[in-house]
Order: C-alpha cells, then structure tokens, then sequence
C-alpha cells in the first residue's frame, strides 16, 4: 500500500453515475450533506437499543467493556475530548461488528474544585459569595447548576456519533456512587492506611483548600535571588519572607565547604533580631544549587517538612490559610506575601545582610483550577498511605496485567510510584463527597472518587450481573496528563478492591496541538471547538479528519485541512455508493441463497483480472485494518482504507466495471461496497448507516452496526 496515497484536496472526483432510484423513487441525492442524516440516523440507533449490551442480538456473547473518562460537569467539548471519543467509538464500534457485547459506559465527574469555582464565579456576578449562602444553600446552588449544564458534553458526544449506553450514565455524585465512596474510605480507615495528621501541604489560598502535587501547574515567570547571610554562611533564595520561618540551614555532608559545620549551632542576623540556627547534614541538598547551603522552612516547603521529620526539627508558620503573614513574623504579621517579601528585602539592606539579587527563572506553582499561586502551609489534614499500595500498581504493569499502549508511558508511571508520598485526600472545600467521619467538614479529593470509576460504575460494591460481566474492562484511553492523577489511582484501587486488574491496555493518545505546536486553550484564543467543526464539516468528516492524524506521535498539530479531506472522502463514499445503485434499479430480481443472500458473497467462477484483484485487495485491506484496531494504529488503518476505497476500487474497479457489465460484476460492486461499509464504519458511522439503509441487499441487518465484521 502506498504510505502517502494522493490527497483528495488534487483528485478530482469522477461523475460516478446520475440521480440513483428504486422503482421511480429518488434514493441517493447528488451530493451528501450530513446535516439531513446525522440526527436521522442518531435517532435510528437509539431507537434501536444497540448501544445497551443487554439488547445486541444472540451472537454478542464474549463482553468488551470501555469505560469513558468521565469528563468534568463543568465542561464542553474540546479537541482532547473529540480525539479520545472518536477513539473509544472506534473501538466499541469495531468490537461490536466482530460480535462482542459491547458497552461503552459514559459519566460525569462532579470535579470538585473545579465545579465550585465555575459556580462561585456565577455568584461573584451577583455581588455574592459562597459564604453568604452558607454550606448547604451554596451545594443547593451546585446541584441547580449542575442540572442546567451538566449534561452538555453529553450531548455534544451525540453529535459525534458516540455509541455510548445513555441508559447506564453514571455520575461520581449520584447516591450509589457516594455510597461505593464512603466504602471505599471505610475499608482504608479499618486497614489502617488512612490517617490523619498534621504535615505540610500546598494550599490554595483563594480556593481555601489543600491540593496534591499532581492538582499544581507550573508556571515559569521572572523572579529574583536573593543572597542572605546566615552568619558564616550564605543561602539563596526566591522567597525571602518564608525566611521568618526557618528552623535550620541544611548542606550536603559530601560538600567540602560546609562539613566542619555540621552539628553546629550559628548564631546570625535577622530582620526581627539575632538568633541561633542549627546546621544540619543531608544527602537530599544539591550541592550545585545556589551556595550549596540551604535554609530549611519546614512549615512552607513540602521537602523542608521531611528534612525536619528527619531530623526532629521545630516547624514554625509564619504564613497562614488567608496568605498573609501570621503573629510568628513578628512586625510583618498581617502583611500579604508579595506586601511582606518587598518590606523584608528593604529591612535586609538596612542591617547588611543581603549579599546579592539575580535575575532567575523560577517555576512557580499555581492551583490547577483558580490559577491563584500557592502556598505551602503546615495543615491537618487526612492521608492515605501509599507504600504498599504503590507496590501493587508498579507490580500490576511489570508482571504484564496491564499494558501501556505506547510503552514509553510506562517510565512516567513507574518514576511518581517509586518516588510517591501519602496521599492527601482532604479538601476543605463544600462540593464533594464529606469524609464519613461524623463532625468532619472536610470532603474527599476529586480523585479519590474517581479512582473508583472502573467497579464503581458497575454497581460496586454491590455484587451486580454487570460487575460480574464487564469488570475487568478492557481497554483505557486518555491524556498522558493523568497518568499519576487517575490511571495509577484506578489501578491500585482495582487490585485493593476487586483483586484485579481495572483494564488490560492503557492507550495514552496524543494531546492535540494548534497547526503552531501551541497549546490549545479556549482563554488564550488558540481553542478550536470540535462542536464547529461538526457543524460546518459533519460529524464523519470530523471523525475521520481526527483519525488520519493519530500516528502514534506525542503530539498532533491539528490541522482543518484533515477535516476538508475527511468531508471530501465522504463524498467519495456517497458518489461510489449512488453510482453501485443504479445498477440495481429494483431488488427484485435478487434470489436468497440459503440462509444468506448472495449479494453478500461474491461470485467465484468465471472472473476477470480486475475481479480477482479487487477481492484480493479488499480481502489484504480487511487482514490490515484488523491488524491496524488490534494495535491501537487508528491513523494507519483511516489511511489503508481510504486508499483502497479512493484508488483500488473507484479509481480502478469501478471505471473498469464501466467496460465489463454484468450480473456477476454488479454483485462485487454490491459486495465490496458492502464490506467497505462495514470496515469504515467504526471511523465514520452516520454516512455508513445511511447508505447501508439503502442497499439493494435480502435480510440486512435492522442497522450496519450490529452487520458481521468481514472476514
């Protein structure tokens, strides 16, 4: 197969034939328009109950489960969401016509932080905040929010053609869902691996909450550093107001300059007046960063905290939840960090112990939903301990349970579990589910219910037939972005819960990039909606677009050009499949073969060197587009096909069919337009279904996508 076939922007499309008609009935309009198919044909599969696995016919037996990463309740679709449901429909779709039974489960996460922030910006619009609803009319508010605009991606995933069963939809708030949760939380609490304890955390000041390392992004900004004396010694950093809560200065006891001082008591200047510091030795100090000697704020930095566990350590707080500077700093007490740090660096050069300022690039951490920078703080807070639950993830990919599909993305999942700390479930925001501990206000990390979603959604921990059926599932797609949020969580949580694996194969797809290789964001104006594209393009050409681009490359630089290509290639379909039909002018004259009518077989005597080529192409194309699915190569198998349709056999078999008419051609027009439905119809389902509709064919299927895959 030609691995660059002709792009369909410079092949000029051939006039296949004139108005198709049956009996004086105009079936096949000139030119497809997908707007007077799509919702027809939607309407057409619901109706007909497929999507749910209890009703496929009797010849789905062996269950092919994927479960949709549920996409927050605040959201709408964007590119990301279009690419992995264009996946997980291929596969389901595919998976269907090989006679599985299917479910492709959908739902929504409550996505706490994030939702509770959408709503409180509503209320800010109305000179309102949360607290002037108080708790309980504030989660009221949510809940009304939530039933307005909840179910919009729902329904923008229609639109695509996602084969999902709407009538198991799931929601990590629904009350069996809280009820899987606070067993969840039970079983940990009773084991003894959920603790509560006093440790430093990040701390969203805006969002008044705590958040796990994976809930942060980095930002790089401009910053300085600020060299400070620390009587004999010297320490660096960009954040001098924390300064106030140091407890000790650490260096590395490899590090020749600083050896003789480890044990020692210093006594140095500060902006609140003398004081004593301990130096202490660990392995954990770069020695190459700033001066090699590092001052250590157990209270505001996550590894100072540890270093201080280490080595029994006072830990002062000088920065409080609101942050602003607590009674601990003295004379800046009150004062906001960016207020204290500008006051504070005065106060140095006063009484000579600033050193130096340079210009430094500095990552600094933001809250992932807010954007507000964060805060290290020491907090109370509930953890789960992750040691052995950590083992049994690593242990699940290594002995070959589950599979990363690409298997590079095993490194970043192996790298955070072997480096991992307890995990803090915590947050003191109101949207979520409450810690079931009684007088407990706080509620449960998003991703602690999330974690869940693979057993939870099957009617865990009840024992239901569907938990017995489709649990493990089959296969995962999602972001590289999630891999230590969600996927990790599901995989050990699988094991603890169900004593087995969640899903056999991990797909990590593509992040979709703009044509410049910049992310894309709605709010930096680099966004492009799908639900556009649908509208303008259709809904196959969409898909189709999208899968010609997935080449197992890390990034995909989304180009609408792909799109235009994908609406060309179906009109491609429409003129070949209108042009096949008018040369069945009634279905009378077709006879039924025993239990299956011979348009669906083709003839075997008597065959031209074009007939016997096109079978044989098409039977090469059918071995290699399974191949293609099996492996996860969606733009491979997008690209073989519209070669063979395009080239093989309109380009070649149909003109030379033009030359050779007869009964026997015009059944392997019928027949190997037939299996090309079937092979395209996992990536391109409306116009598939519409033209299988039509077909000139005894005892078809009541839709194409319960027809039998070709073989």
């Amino acid at each position: 197969m030609d691995s660059n076939p002709p792009s369909p922007a410079k092949v000029s499309e051939r006039n296949l034939g004139g108005q198709a008609t049956q009996q004086g009935k105009i079936i096949f309009s000139k030119t497809y328009d997908p707007k007077k198919v799509e919702d027809k044909i939607y309407t057409l599969w619901q109706k007909s109950g497929y999507f749910n696995p209890d009703k496929l016919p009797r010849r789905h037996k062996k269950p092919y489960c994927v479960i949709i990463p549920p996409p927050n309740v605040t959201g709408t679709l964007h590119m990301g969401h279009a690419l992995n449901a264009t996946i997980q429909d291929i596969l389901i779709r595919w998976r269907r016509l090989q006679g599985y039974k299917t479910l492709w489960l959908p739902g929504t996460d409550h996505a706490g932080i994030a939702t509770q922030v959408v709503v409180e910006k509503e209320l800010k619009k109305e000179g309102r905040n949360r607290f002037d609803l108080g708790r309980e009319k504030f989660i009221e508010r949510i809940w009304q929010w939530k039933e307005k605009y909840g179910d919009i991606i729902s329904d923008q995933l229609k639109k695509l053609g996602a084969s999902c069963d709407w009538s198991r939809t799931r929601f990590t708030m629904d009350e069996d869902y809280i009820k899987a949760t606070e067993q969840a939380f039970s079983h940990y609490y009773k084991k003894g691996l959920i603790y509560q304890g006093e440790k430093t955390v990040n701390w969203c000041p805006r969002c008044q909450t705590s958040l796990s390392d994976l809930e942060l992004i980095y930002q790089e900004e401009p910053a300085e550093f600020y060299y400070i004396k620390y009587g004999p010694l010297t320490i660096a950093t960009v954040r001098p107001e924390t300064k106030l809560g140091d407890t000790a200065v650490a260096v590395n006891p490899k590090d020749s300059r600083y050896k003789n001082y480890i044990g020692k008591i210093i006594e140095i200047k500060t902006v609140l007046g003398p004081a004593k510091m301990k130096v202490i030795g660990d392995e954990s100090v770069d020695i190459n960063f700033g001066t090699g000697a590092m001052k250590v704020t157990p209270a505001h930095d996550i590894h100072d905290f540890e270093l201080a566990e280490k080595h029994g350590l006072e830990k002062k707080q000088v920065i409080g939840p609101d942050g602003r500077m607590t009674k601990l700093a003295g004379k800046y007490a009150g004062l906001t960090v960016m207020e204290a740090r500008k006051q504070i660096v005065e106060d140095m050069k006063k009484i000579g112990i600033l050193e130096k300022v340079e210009p430094y690039r500095h990552n600094i951490a933001r809250c992932y939903r807010c954007n507000a920078v964060i805060e290290p703080i020491l907090s109370k807070q509930w953890f789960l301990k992750m040691t052995d639950l950590a083992k049994t993830a690593i242990e699940a990919v290594k002995s070959g349970e589950i599979k990363f599909i690409p298997k590079k993305w095993e490194k970043v999942y192996f790298d955070w579990l072997k480096n991992i700390r307890d995990w803090c479930i915590s947050r003191q925001i109101w949207w979520g589910h409450k810690i079931p501990i009684p007088g407990q206000t706080d509620v449960l990390d998003t991703w602690f219910s999330s974690a869940l979603w693979p057993f939870a959604t099957l009617g865990w921990p009840k024992k239901t037939k569907d938990l017995k059926k489709f649990y493990p599932t089959n296969v995962l797609s999602t972001d590289r972005g999630i891999i230590n949020l969600w996927v990790a969580r599901m995989i050990f949580s699988g094991k603890e819960f169900m004593q087995k694996e969640p899903f056999k194969d991990v797909y990590i797809h593509a992040t979709v990039l703009t044509r410049e290789g910049k992310r894309m964001s709605k709010s930096l104006g680099t966004g492009i909606d799908p639900v556009n594209l649908i509208e303008k393009y259709g809904a196959d050409a969409t898909r189709f677009g999208i899968s010609w681009q997935i080449m197992g490359g890390q990034d995909i630089r989304f180009v609408e050009d792909n799109i235009i290509m994908g609406r060309k290639f179906c009109n491609k379909l429409w003129n070949a499949s209108r042009f096949v039909l008018l040369q069945f002018p009634s279905f009378c004259g077709q006879k039924r073969r025993g239990r299956r009518d011979a348009s669906l077989r083709p003839p075997n005597s008597k065959l031209t060197v074009a007939d016997k080529k096109i079978l044989k192409v098409l039977d090469k194309t059918i071995k290699s587009v399974d191949k293609d699915l099996e492996s996860f190569r969606f733009g491979r198998a997008a690209r073989r096909l519209y070669e063979f349709f395009w080239h093989d056999f309109c380009d070649v078999y149909i003109e030379k069919s033009k030359k050779q008419v007869d009964l026997k051609t015009k059944k392997i027009l019928l027949y190997v337009l037939l299996n090309s439905l079937k092979l395209l119809h996992p990536l391109i389902p409306f116009i598939t279904e519409e033209i299988y509709q039509k077909l000139p064919i005894k005892n078809k299927k009541q839709c194409l996508m319960i027809e039998e895959w070709p073989k």
